[in-house]
């Protein structure tokens, strides 16, 4: 189980983590969270119904990360289709980032959730809802992070250099968070196929 998921009885999966495996994953997400930014929480008094209904942005995010896990759902090649990216946009974006906010916010609380043995690992054990969650988050921080790295294939590029780095390279710590993230997204996908 040590690095890996493995599925577990009703559809749930688990994987044992270390102290600084859990340190990571809790950090990452909460600077997810931290770029998602704060949900539009209803005024008190205010209906939660209608803001439900509040319009989102109409306008794609300007930091490239944010677009890429918020994309343009036409693309831009012509005004028509730019017109109805930013009317699905500003009826669905808002919701798109409450999903992202609450799936980051299970990783955080189930981790949170965890204690480690002195000197050991933990092991997480997850319900199936937990594991969508999970899915979403770790898909949402291999995005970001890929992104931030300027990855633009399955590869790291064409050459596959971004996974050769040298140790003294800055970019290191972050090329091997995606690989790890990409590891343990793959085995929790495994293990809820039926």
């Amino acid at each position: 189980m040590a690095g890996h998921f493995e599925a577990t009885p009703g559809g749930g999966a688990a994987v044992a983590l270390d102290e600084v495996e859990i340190a990571i994953l809790r950090s990452l997400a909460v600077q997810l969270l931290e770029l998602i930014g704060p949900g539009d929480e209803p005024a008190e008094g205010e209906d939660p119904l209608a803001a439900l209904f509040a319009e989102g942005p109409s306008e794609p995010p300007s930091d490239p990360a944010l677009a890429r896990l918020f994309p343009e759902a036409y693309g831009d090649d012509d005004t028509e289709l730019r017109a109805a990216s930013a009317e699905f946009r500003r009826f669905t974006e808002n919701d798109l980032r409450t999903r992202k906010r609450d799936d980051a916010l299970v990783v955080v609380r189930t981790l949170d959730a965890l204690t480690p043995a002195e000197g050991g690992a933990a092991v997480l054990t997850l319900a199936a809802d937990e594991c969508r969650s999970w899915l979403g988050s770790l898909n949402d921080l291999r995005l970001t992070i890929g992104t931030r790295l300027e990855v633009s294939d399955e590869d790291g590029g064409e050459d596959g250099s971004l996974y050769r780095l040298p140790d003294s390279d800055p970019r290191k710590p972050m090329v091997m968070a995606y690989l790890w993230l990409g590891a343990l997204q793959e085995t929790l996908v495994e293990t809820l196929m039926p």
